[in-house]
């Protein structure tokens, strides 16, 4: 890459960036040896991923993929979000991991997505495919480390460039749509230019011309007649008028002429040039400049196909037909000009079914060949077709079938195959691949929703990203009237006008939709100035989608963006399925919001709400409920004055149910009660553990109860299967209490609960705790404790809420909390 100047205006950066994007997704084709490749870029809030360049493979056929929310469980989404390497070998592999992305894109190949990152700063993703193979094990470590190289050097350059498309006001992404790029392929065309002086016979030369001539540069004596004499003797007189029409007509055009082999044989090559009027001598024009163009056996390969009985097609990357034979023109009862430049399902009205198109996307895809039964124009006639792909597009043959076809053929879908004929029959495909993968991906997100909120979450990370919105809002029906659940992006004076609107009142966009039950689509500001002249608007375009479940209103979204926006067919089916699924997702969320909360309140009311304090002893506790599980969970804390001090109990019941919120509360009230009568902390358990079986069998508890004494700087310690206490010393040393604790509650009626005494000097701090504070799905229960224990020894804080609050900071911040977690902290201070 060249240097770059910060003083160079927006089109020479945004030139220098698209260089840098062309370079590097070629390169990334070529050291991998996939047969497409790439890139995608951030947009400037980094919650989307958009198509920055692609090799190999047009951006029409990438559709709904343009666009991937960064959430997105799609390969290059999950390269960009963990930056890390996603190597996929194969589509069973695929189906594996991604198995969303299989089903809508049902090929057999292999992918690898890599970040691309600015130092530690993720900027987007790099991605290349190749055709899988049985048995091949993808991309070489070698290539893999490549790919991450030829990534890396993308970033960096983009990371050069960044400063200075924000001074112009753009981010890094590419503005102006995706880069097509083609990957180069070998060609046996050469292409020789001279300049021929036809009134002197002079010829100036330049080596290609010498070498299509078979002359050796140092052998040519710059005479046309030279040139004219490596001719088949026939066309030497056409060569020489060549030059006379040149001088008449001002140019010449595509005159074929033969050049001897050595070998007996020629090869056809063109000549093509015109006169300038520029240094022409009294009107006379007399230099004839122009090429000559060498097509290898190409012009004989296209005579040979014209010849052939089976229709033959080449289409480029994009679909359309670059070359029709004369068969195939028959056989499509069209002209060769009505065929070339169009997709076959464009101008085949017999080809239109989606099921079709599919096969030539697998084909390019895959990169395998793929053979398939189609109808013909004539009424009963069945076509069988090949394709074979390749980087460049697609080559084709149809040959006419005389086996007969059941009258209840249908389309089969594309599957890639070496030989066959006919592939096996499966259900098609739809039409746009991308909007299949944008319902499965919303739906799969909006059924891990859980609360209102998150479902609102899913619907503006999924929704905006896909259809390159800028701002979305949802509104609840709640006893009559829309009020606003959640939004983003907005501003609220425009939001204000919706909120508490009754919603028999139609006069609005957000009712208006939502009585009608049908999508109401805004393309532009004046379009939406001319409805509702009453509004001012920050957005250019919207889309207000009435949600409707089970046949009644429960809200509607309000999707805006800041270009006017077209909404073709296609996009409007899409959005109208997406509303209902988000209204089902929403009303369930809405029940388990009712729910919860009226769980979640009979579980507080089951906690102490004031924890007592004796002189000397300081006490504060916390409980975080799991956010992973629609119930709750039977985690508890206590404290407790007794006679002999204070009683501490932390414990927890097996199950996230209200049984288990229900045992808890019983559980609490046994201790409170054997602590209250004066029993030992030994006893205290062994009562709570009889009491628990005789509730009902299978119900089980750990716990831990320490009774701490001031009066004899002494604590009585008993854990049935509990987590083990921590105890932070006055000199600084916190070491883990490994109790000989019993079993937990419920297992056996008869269990002993040996006890434990632990002198207290003054200044220790206790901490008694539940498994959800230390449990991780990667580590083991003892690397918890252990971190928790760091944590109790090296936190800085002046009180013992403060403490508390620090132990849990981590845990708070967890959006998937898989367990609930209880905290007591207890400090002797005499």
């Amino acid at each position: 890459m060249g240097a770059h100047h910060f003083g160079a205006t927006s089109a020479e950066v945004v030139a220098e960036r698209d260089d840098a994007l062309v370079h590097a997704v070629l390169r990334a084709v070529e050291v991998t040896g996939a047969h497409a490749g790439s890139v995608f870029l951030a947009s400037r809030n980094q919650s989307t991923l958009v198509l920055a360049a692609a090799a190999g493979m047009p951006p029409s056929l990438l559709g709904g993929w343009r666009r991937i929310p960064v959430s997105s469980a799609i390969p290059v989404a999950e390269a960009y979000r963990l930056g890390r390497t996603v190597h996929l070998a194969d589509a069973e592999e695929t189906m594996r991991r991604f198995p969303q992305l299989a089903v809508a894109l049902p090929y057999p190949f292999g992918s690898a997505s890599v970040p691309v990152m600015a130092g530690r700063e993720p900027l987007g993703a790099m991605a290349v495919v190749w055709a899988a193979r049985p048995g091949w094990p993808g991309l070489s470590k070698a290539q893999r480390r490549h790919l991450r190289t030829t990534a890396g050097r993308l970033g960096a350059s983009l990371a050069q460039l960044q400063l200075q498309l924000q001074t112009h006001g753009a981010g890094a992404e590419a503005d102006g749509g995706p880069l097509e790029v083609a990957i180069p392929a070998d060609s046996a065309v050469q292409v020789g230019l001279f300049d021929w002086n036809v009134r002197t016979g002079a010829l100036d030369a330049d080596a290609a011309v010498c070498q299509i001539f078979g002359l050796a540069p140092e052998e040519y004596d710059g005479r046309a007649d030279t040139l004219a004499a490596q001719l088949h003797p026939a066309d030497r007189p056409g060569f020489r008028a060549a030059a006379r029409t040149a001088v008449a007509e001002g140019r010449v055009l595509g005159r074929c002429l033969r050049i001897q082999e050595r070998d007996g044989g020629h090869r056809t090559v063109e000549l093509w040039g015109r006169v300038p009027d520029t240094g022409a001598e009294a009107g006379v024009r007399s230099h004839l400049v122009g090429g000559v163009f060498d097509l290898g056996t190409g012009m004989a390969a296209v005579a040979a196909l014209e010849r052939l009985s089976d229709g033959f097609f080449a289409l480029d990357r994009d679909g359309r037909i670059t070359y029709a034979n004369h068969r195939l023109v028959r056989l499509a009862h069209l002209r060769r000009g009505d065929l070339v430049g169009r997709r076959p399902w464009e101008v085949l009205p017999h080809l239109a079914d989606p099921g079709y198109q599919d096969r030539f996307r697998a084909a390019q895809v895959s990169q395998q060949p793929v053979s398939f039964l189609a109808p013909g124009a004539d009424p009963g006639q069945w076509l069988v077709v090949h394709l074979r792909p390749d980087t460049q597009g697609l080559t084709g043959w149809v040959t006419p079938t005389d086996d007969a076809i059941p009258a209840t053929a249908e389309p089969t879908a594309a599957v890639p195959v070496a030989d066959a004929p006919v592939p096996a029959a499966v259900r098609p495909a739809p039409t746009n691949l991308g909007a299949l993968y944008r319902v499965l991906e919303m739906s799969s997100a909006l059924t891990e929703a859980v609360t209102a909120r998150e479902v609102c979450s899913v619907v503006a990370d999924q929704l905006l990203p896909a259809f390159g919105g800028d701002r979305v809002a949802i509104y609840i029906v709640r006893e009559g009237h829309m009020h606003l659940l959640a939004q983003r992006g907005y501003h609220e004076s425009f939001l204000d006008r919706f909120e508490g609107t009754p919603l028999q009142n139609a006069w609005g966009p957000v009712t208006g939709a939502l009585a009608s039950g049908a999508p109401l689509f805004i393309e532009t500001p004046e379009e939406f100035a001319r409805a509702y002249p009453e509004l001012r608007s920050d957005s250019s375009a919207f889309v207000f989608l009435p949600l409707i479940a089970s046949s009644r209103p429960v809200g509607a979204s309000v999707i805006g963006f800041d270009q006017p926006h077209p909404f073709p067919s296609e996009e409007r089916s899409l959005l109208t399925a997406l509303s209902g699924l988000i209204a089902q997702a929403l009303e369930r969320a809405r029940l388990y919001d009712a729910k919860s909360a009226l769980a979640h309140g009979l579980q507080n009311a089951l906690l102490p709400n004031r924890l007592p304090t004796l002189p000397g002893i300081q006490v504060t506790g916390r409980y975080l409920p799991a956010t992973s599980w629609m119930d709750i969970g039977g985690d508890w804390y206590d404290a407790i004055r007794t006679d002999h001090g204070i009683a501490l109990v932390i414990g927890d019941v097996e199950g996230h149910n209200v049984a288990a919120a229900a045992t808890m509360g019983q559980l609490r009230s046994a201790v409170r009660a054997f602590a209250t009568a004066g029993h030992q902390p030994s006893e205290v358990i062994a009562g709570t553990n009889r009491l628990l079986i005789d509730l009902g069998p299978g119900q089980l508890a750990s716990c831990c109860y320490v009774l701490l004494d001031p009066a004899s700087a002494t604590a009585k310690m008993v854990s049935a299967g509990h987590c083990p206490p921590l105890v932070h010393w006055p000199d600084g040393d916190t070491t883990v209490l490994d109790l000989p604790g019993g079993p937990l509650l419920g297992v056996e009626r008869t269990a002993d609960y040996p006890q434990t005494e632990l002198s207290l000097p003054p200044g220790t701090l206790l901490a008694l705790y539940t498994d959800g504070l230390i449990e991780s799905r990667d580590a083991d229960i003892s690397v918890g404790i252990d971190r928790l224990r760091t944590q109790l020894a090296h936190a800085a804080a002046d009180s013992l809420d403060d403490l508390a609050d620090i132990l849990l900071r981590d845990a708070r911040r967890s959006q998937n909390r898989r367990d609930d977690i209880a905290l007591l902290l207890t400090q002797y201070t005499p």
